[in-house]
């Protein structure tokens, strides 16, 4: 499977300075979730694990609170959901996935990075179907070389659609489809497991793309521009540096 599922954790973290990024980012889903689902973390299995999220994030209170207290209201912005695709830097593929009241406004930013970067963007699902659509989950294991057999096992008796289990360096990591998020981590939770290293959605590259030279230096800009856009939730690729 690869380590791409941790490019949205890394993303988010990847500057000291981009903390208020990482808190409007977060404040704008924590809005969406509460405002469709409801405000109230107990009846809104969603919400209540992105905010634990959240919290994992160091995200402070007073964001969350806010977001929440914004979705009470009833008013306040109609976002929507818009997907980017294109080609990268040494012609490695990107997902930009973003949450956006004004759709002009958002593509022209994230057409600005891609021209900067001399990167394409091309039609919906161009790349899209050359990633895997995954709950990823990555949890301490117990040294054993059988863990992910156990792990396995446990989750199937749990009716749990699994695509696949690994143990490395004493870490386990989880693979289901996302529509499998919630029952995955019921499954975990139920067999004891609450501190997950990795606890997220994220596009998993069927196949990597390895980049050097100036086509690191190029991606790394890159990337950098699109988590400054505003709009921008979260930033897929296939590149291997």
């Amino acid at each position: 499977m690869g380590r791409a599922y941790q490019n949205k954790k890394d993303s988010m973290a990847k500057t000291a300075g981009a903390k208020t990024k990482v808190y409007s980012k977060y404040g704008k889903e924590i809005y969406i979730c509460a405002k469709n689902g409801g405000v109230d973390p107990d009846g809104n299995l969603a919400l209540r694990r992105l905010i634990e999220r959240a919290k994992k994030d160091q995200v402070p209170a007073h964001v969350i609170e806010r977001a929440i207290d914004k979705a009470k209201g009833g008013g306040g912005e109609d976002y929507a959901a818009t997907r980017y695709e294109g080609y990268g830097p040494g012609n490695c593929m990107i997902i930009v996935d973003c949450l956006t009241d004004n759709n002009k406004r958002t593509f022209a930013d994230v057409r600005i990075c891609f021209t900067k970067a001399n990167a394409k963007i091309g039609a919906q699902n161009s790349v899209s179907h050359l990633f895997d659509h995954l709950a990823i989950f990555v949890f301490d294991g117990d040294d054993d070389d059988d863990d992910d057999e156990a792990v396995l096992e446990a989750l199937m008796m749990a009716d749990v659609d699994v695509t696949d289990v690994e143990v490395e360096n004493g870490k386990v990591t989880v693979f289901a489809p996302h529509t499998e998020y919630n029952n995955t981590r019921t499954a975990l939770e139920e067999m004891g497991i609450t501190d997950f290293d990795v606890d997220l959605i994220s596009f998993v590259p069927q196949v990597e793309a390895p980049i050097d030279g100036e086509d690191v230096e190029v991606m790394e800009r890159f990337l950098a521009m699109l988590e400054d856009c505003d709009d921008v939730q979260n930033v897929y690729h296939n590149a291997q540096f």
